[in-house]
């Protein structure tokens, strides 16, 4: 493994960590997982019932797919294979911004509601996540 893909998942490593707590928490609550593309996924059990429940400010519908750090968590097999390319845009987002992420998220989404935007669809990390299909 190069140094700098090394570098990006040490970097990335405080968000993968509460991500394989959400991947264990599916593991002993009936859900899967597998590795795709250097990136671990994790379906099913708690997951399933915590993201249907979940719902972005000023969306409608529940989160398919969320990622932590180099951990992808989804409602389902169908939904992460969906997602995929949305949530490797926040994969790499991770990578850029490290243990800054999270809380550069919430700030970003606490600024859109401010300035009387949407906090989820025009927070700008998810605006070029949501690029990533055009």
């Amino acid at each position: 493994m190069q140094f700098s893909r090394v570098a990006a998942y040490l970097w990335a490593g405080p968000n993968s960590l509460i991500g394989l707590i959400a991947a264990g928490l599916a593991i002993v609550t009936g859900g899967q997982t597998q590795v795709v593309e250097g990136v671990l996924e994790a379906h099913g059990g708690l997951v399933t019932w915590i993201l249907r429940r979940l719902s972005p400010a000023g969306t409608q519908g529940s989160v398919l797919a969320m990622t932590l750090g180099h951990v992808v968590i989804g409602q389902s097999l169908g939904a992460l294979s969906q997602t995929r390319t949305h949530e490797r845009v926040h994969v790499r987002q991770y990578e850029r911004w490290g243990p800054l992420f999270i809380p550069a998220y919430v700030a970003a989404s606490l600024w859109m509601l401010l300035t009387a935007r949407r906090p989820y669809l025009d927070n700008p990390f998810e605006v070029e996540a949501y690029q990533a299909y055009g």
